[in-house]
């Protein structure tokens, strides 16, 4: 897919869509076969849980509240980054990463993705899907790949 030439404009996604992933609210506004982008309402105490991307880079400007992004997960040395309006998060395909808002208030943020591989497709499979058993069987056919849950201490 190309990129076409044009605005989309701050109160739509591209062709009207808007998606419901795990109670973020992401509006698409870039797609073509080079990357991604959306815009994201991250609710208080959501988050993503740990993930990998193995064919793509992802990045999140945040423009509003606080993220955290914890990276470690090989190592099994777990530790939060956090970020704030203006920081940008980077994270390399095959680096496992979990998204979280733990901050008490709303988040927006940009993210984006290269390339854009089945990310697109996949947004819309996850629209509205709640069981997690789900959404991780969903995401693995779409080159996202959840880590196991730790072990019950």
């Amino acid at each position: 897919m190309k990129e076409t030439a044009g605005v989309t404009s701050t109160d739509t996604g591209l062709e009207g869509a808007v998606w419901n992933v795990v109670g973020q609210i992401y509006t698409p506004k870039l797609h073509s076969d080079n990357a991604m982008i959306w815009h994201a309402v991250v609710p208080a105490d959501t988050f993503v849980p740990p993930h990998v991307h193995p064919t793509q880079d992802e990045w999140i400007l945040v423009v509003e509240g606080n993220l955290e992004v914890d990276f470690g997960y090989e190592e099994g040395n777990v530790k939060p980054n956090k970020a704030g309006p203006g920081d940008l998060i980077r994270m390399p395909m095959g680096l496992a990463h979990g998204v979280y808002n733990r901050s008490g208030a709303e988040a927006k943020c940009v993210f984006g993705v290269a390339p854009s591989r089945k990310i697109y497709d996949l947004f819309c499979a996850l629209d509205g899907v709640t069981e997690p058993e789900e959404l991780v069987r969903i995401s693995a056919l779409h080159e996202v790949d959840f880590l196991p849950p730790p072990p019950e201490a």
